[in-house]
């Protein structure tokens, strides 16, 4: 049987679309296994899989000053070792990794192991970790077009990012039997990303009362960030995180206010839901985020609030012009040529497999 190692980890962007490709790669016959941290986000999401976990050490590699940049390196020697010794023992035919920083000693194992690596890259630049890895993959899929010209013309593949299929089967009946809303008044999604963000979070909060006016609110807030004040509020629903019904508030939500991850947007651009993106801000971030929003503005498929710009005001008139040109903006993503990212995707690792038998 064929054998593949998925890697990625650190937030839910690193790990949804190797959630994609897992369907595809059962039906291709592949023994599949997951490198990732002890405790990240994608130990609790394979195991719900039932896809084997191995947990490794793992270090994050900073531009900044922090304390932390003493102890990490080491980290991430001790990670590698992890990771050699699981080439040795699992043997895999080729890696497929979505970045974060526990991957890169996966990478960097597979290629000592003489194992074909291909490494998937989300946003317009490469990330740090994925930095270091370009040199130990044979491929590198990408999400933008522009993002072809920061990477090595040989190894570069436009692909796209493989969207989980169940989020084209949202209910919205089912949406409205989960959430309690009702089925007749318009409604907002709001998305902070895996972990929530607190400035969108407090942004949408702020204007809670205005916004109840004319919509009603599904608030996806991310991990101990719920409000107990703003409980039992007729139209306003906040949870932590939403996985199983997901796709079904999608179905329901006629538009969204999201950060802007790639693959968060792609996931938007392919169901053709109309958004407001909220970047992370460059101070925070290195700002792919904002080259990510500003590509889908220009595209057409989405409206930037730049962070820095955000207020109760700027929030009420950015949904309210997206909400009004709703049918616009699906009309312009549902014409937009949309690449078969999984075939294309599952084409290269089944070509990098065959590279790897004797």
């Amino acid at each position: 049987m064929k054998r593949i190692i998925l890697t990625g980890g650190g937030t839910a962007g690193h790990v949804t679309p190797n959630i994609a490709l897992i369907p595809r790669l059962q039906e291709e016959g592949y023994d599949i296994h997951y490198i990732g941290s002890y405790n990240g986000i994608e130990k609790k999401l394979m195991e719900d899989m039932k896809i084997p976990y191995h947990g490794i050490s793992s270090g994050k590699l900073r531009r900044y000053f922090d304390i932390k940049n003493f102890s990490d390196p080491f980290r991430v020697i001790k990670g590698y070792g992890e990771a050699a010794r699981l080439m040795k023992s699992l043997k895999p035919d080729v890696v497929f990794s979505k970045g974060g920083f526990v991957s890169v000693p996966v990478v960097i194992a597979a290629k000592n192991h003489k194992i074909p690596a291909i490494i998937h890259e989300s946003d317009m630049t490469p990330g740090l970790a994925n930095k270091i890895c370009i040199p130990s993959a044979v491929k590198i899929c990408c999400n933008f077009p522009e993002a072809m010209a920061h990477l090595p013309k040989e190894k570069a593949v436009l692909t796209g990012t493989p969207i989980r299929q169940e989020l084209f089967q949202g209910d919205p009946v089912e949406a409205v039997q989960f959430t309690g809303l009702s089925a007749n008044k318009p409604t907002i999604l709001v998305v902070g990303g895996s972990t929530g963000s607190v400035k969108v979070n407090e942004a949408v909060r702020g204007c809670l009362d205005e916004l109840l006016k004319t919509y009603q609110i599904i608030h996806l807030c991310g991990k101990d960030k719920v409000d107990p004040a703003y409980e039992n509020r007729a139209g306003y629903i906040q949870y932590e995180y939403i996985k199983k019904e997901l796709s079904s508030l999608l179905a329901f939500a006629d538009i969204v206010v999201s950060r802007a991850g790639a693959n968060a947007i792609c996931e938007l651009q392919a169901l053709a839901k109309p958004n407001v993106l909220i970047p992370l801000g460059s101070n925070a971030s290195r700002g792919d985020q904002i080259l990510n929003a500003e590509s889908f503005q220009k595209q057409g498929f989405s409206h930037v609030l730049l962070e820095e710009n955000l207020n109760n005001d700027t929030l009420l008139a950015a949904i309210s012009q997206v909400y009004e040109n709703r049918a616009m903006y699906k009309k312009t993503m549902e014409a937009s040529q949309m690449t078969n990212s999984i075939d294309i995707i599952i084409d290269l690792i089944n070509s990098a497999c065959k590279s790897n038998t004797p």
